[in-house]
């Protein structure tokens, strides 16, 4: 499952932006803004390393939410609508605002049994 959802926004060995926003069912100018990109650049250069940085994020935090929850639709439903304690914004909220790190650790400690 975890591996179904990198593999399916992959381009041989890059995230294939287009793919990604599909799976994440997303348009691709909701995309760019989460991952802080110009939709030109992320379209027209998506091997760059930048584009890369970006949309490597959100699949880290997909993925990981997947793996915790157990089912990648469960994972971005969470990703879109779930707030997360103490933030009272959604994982994609965080995200558009520069804090995946935030995400990413709350991630973490929910991995490790800890509940905010």
């Amino acid at each position: 499952m975890l591996a179904a959802f990198l593999d399916d926004i992959r381009e041989g060995d890059m995230i294939a932006p287009r793919r990604m926003a599909e799976r994440l069912r997303l348009p691709m100018t909701r995309l760019s803004r989460l991952a802080h990109l110009n939709r030109n650049t992320m379209t027209t250069h998506p091997g760059s390393p930048a584009v890369q940085a970006k949309l490597g994020e959100i699949a880290r935090i997909i993925a990981r939410a997947a793996d915790l929850a157990g089912d990648e639709g469960k994972a971005i439903i969470w990703f879109k609508h779930q707030p997360l304690p103490g933030f009272g914004k959604t994982a994609e909220e965080l995200v558009e605002d520069g804090h995946a790190d935030v995400v990413i650790e709350d991630l973490d400690r929910m991995a490790a049994g800890v509940y905010s």
